[in-house]
């Protein structure tokens, strides 16, 4: 089998058939494919450690092999991790990201800490399904319930924990999220076949330990990666405050469930480094599943660039920057507000408007390393803000309350683990969301990535200048060829301008230039006007 087919077989949708593909997954084995990390993991019969694809030990043999689609499955079945490869450190599967179905929601909000916080119940309520019926899907798809898979979660933590902080060990127990100390040993125990004590000396052996309340930790994703449009985005938008960019690294605060958090997102090569300063060490999971999601490192942008370079027209674009990345957020309903906040005015003027609310609203923190000062208002602080402190229009400042009130009362969902669709019909539903606002935030906020800025002025400048349509319904019809992933197609189109969305910053640049850009990037005075865009 071809490693064509190979991809082809492993990006169907189909996550919970992925292992079934016996060959399939043997090629990728033998290949020692990283692109199929995360995908499924080998067990090895005789030895009964599972392994990533991509381990660098010599292969086992084929009739020794057998496959499962999580890690958690694996542990259930008695197997242990290899030492070598580490396959609990893989990067996640691309489908929690990809699909909006009840797996791939229950997934997200597994890895956000829901099950650990709230318990099989809690994540039955967010999701409006019982319990029974979560279960059975879990099972069928990853051969392991949510209990499982949160138990593997939390192996994962500890582990971090042990290796690179001074930790009592009883301290790591609960931080991790274990009941007890007891559970805890013989969870690290039968995962890693090694006491949490003999993983500390093993593997942290001549490692700096962290100092309090920080981690510093790399986080892998699948190759390629252009960082350029990714940071750039996120450095050029920033708020003063809450983001920043310095020293080569964006960094921002995090409201997290235990308490605030910063972390610092430094792009290298073959990983992001990340250093995560915590108030509290049991949302380490948490965290560091934000910064997964921001930076949107679970992709498959084999898959995404392969399907996108089908079309003539975006062909050169995807062969010049590879592995283009959705920039996504840390937080939905601040986005949210945001991308209000960004309606039809430049990014500098809605980074003061956020600014503002920021100073007014948010709740303040201290930054040891940099400049960051507050945490984004939640929308139950913002639900006492004074409409008219705002310098906007009437229209907007009853679309922002509009806004807040769904959120802070409940009535819009727009975490991890929300329905997309859902979350667009209430969205439209509210005063001033039109389609641009709707999509904006559901491609960033949301993480669909199959969402698309067809009224976007950057997206039709773009599609101008290569000679494709520019009316929004004609460039939607031609752009059903680049589904599902649109919002990676956004992506490519945006790059084509020299605006600051699209440049890495320099390090020891500030967040944003002075320069007056669009909510897309796209300088004001470069772009001559086009009719009814949302900007």
């Amino acid at each position: 089998m071809s490693d064509s087919r190979q991809t082809r077989t492993l990006t169907t949708g189909d996550a919970g058939g992925v292992h079934t593909d016996f060959d399939a997954c043997v090629r990728a084995v033998q290949s020692k494919d990283a692109r199929f990390d995360g995908w499924f993991f080998t067990a090895v019969l005789t030895t009964r450690i599972y392994c990533r694809p991509s381990c660098p030990v010599v292969p086992p043999k084929v009739e020794n092999m057998t496959f499962y689609p999580s890690a958690a499955a694996a542990q259930q079945a008695g197997f242990r991790a290899c030492k070598r490869c580490r396959p609990d450190a893989s990067p996640g599967s691309p489908q929690w990201n990809e699909r909006a179905d009840l797996v791939a929601r229950a997934m997200r909000l597994i890895a956000d800490g829901v099950v650990d916080r709230d318990g099989v119940p809690g994540l039955a309520s967010r999701l409006g399904y019982s319990e029974r019926q979560i279960e059975r899907q879990l099972l069928g798809e990853l051969g392991a319930g949510p209990l499982a898979l949160a138990r593997a979660q939390r192996a994962q933590t500890a582990r971090l924990l042990t290796e690179t902080t001074t930790m009592p060990m009883g301290e790591i127990a609960f931080a991790a999220g274990f009941a007890s100390i007891r559970t805890f040993n013989d969870t690290v125990r039968e995962v890693f076949a090694l006491s949490p004590s003999e993983l500390r000396a093993r593997l942290a052996k001549g490692r700096p330990a962290a100092t309090a309340g920080t981690l510093a930790l790399r986080l892998p994703f699948r190759r390629p990666l252009t960082p350029d449009n990714l940071f750039g985005h996120l450095a050029a938008t920033a708020v003063p405050g809450v983001e920043e960019w310095r020293a080569g690294a964006y960094r921002r605060t995090l409201r997290l469930p235990h308490g605030p958090g910063i972390a610092a997102l430094r792009p290298q090569p073959d990983h992001i480094g990340c250093q995560l300063w915590l108030t509290d060490w049991r949302d380490l999971a948490q965290a560091i599943s934000r910064c997964r999601r921001l930076l949107d490192l679970d992709a498959d942008p084999v898959a995404v660039d392969a399907l996108l370079s089908a079309d003539p027209v975006l062909a050169p674009l995807v062969a010049k920057a590879p592995g283009r990345r959705v920039p996504r957020v840390a937080d939905g309903p601040e986005f949210a507000v945001r991308a209000v906040l960004g309606q039809q005015i430049s990014t500098a003027a809605a980074r003061t408007h956020a600014g503002r609310l920021v100073a007014a609203y948010g709740e303040p923190v201290t930054d040891p390393a940099g400049g960051l000062t507050h945490l984004f208002p939640s929308p139950a602080a913002l639900a006492d803000h004074d409409p008219a402190s705002l310098a906007m229009p009437q229209s907007r400042r009853n679309t922002l309350a509009a806004l807040v009130r769904a959120l802070a009362g409940g009535e819009l969902d727009l975490d991890v683990g929300s329905d997309w669709q859902r979350a667009r019909e209430q969205l439209a539903a509210l005063p001033g969301f039109g389609p641009w606002t709707v999509e904006t935030i559901a491609m960033r906020a949301l993480g669909d990535p199959d969402a698309f800025l067809a009224t976007d002025l950057g997206v039709r400048y773009a599609a101008r200048d290569l000679g494709l349509p520019t009316t929004p319904a004609a460039l939607t019809r031609h752009a059903a060829a680049w589904q599902p992933w649109r919002a990676y197609a956004t992506q490519y189109l945006w790059a084509t301008g020299d605006h600051p969305i699209n440049i890495l910053p320099p390090d020891g640049e500030p967040a944003a230039g002075p320069t007056s850009i669009l909510p897309t990037g796209i300088p004001v005075t470069a772009v001559p006007p086009m009719k009814g865009v949302a900007r």
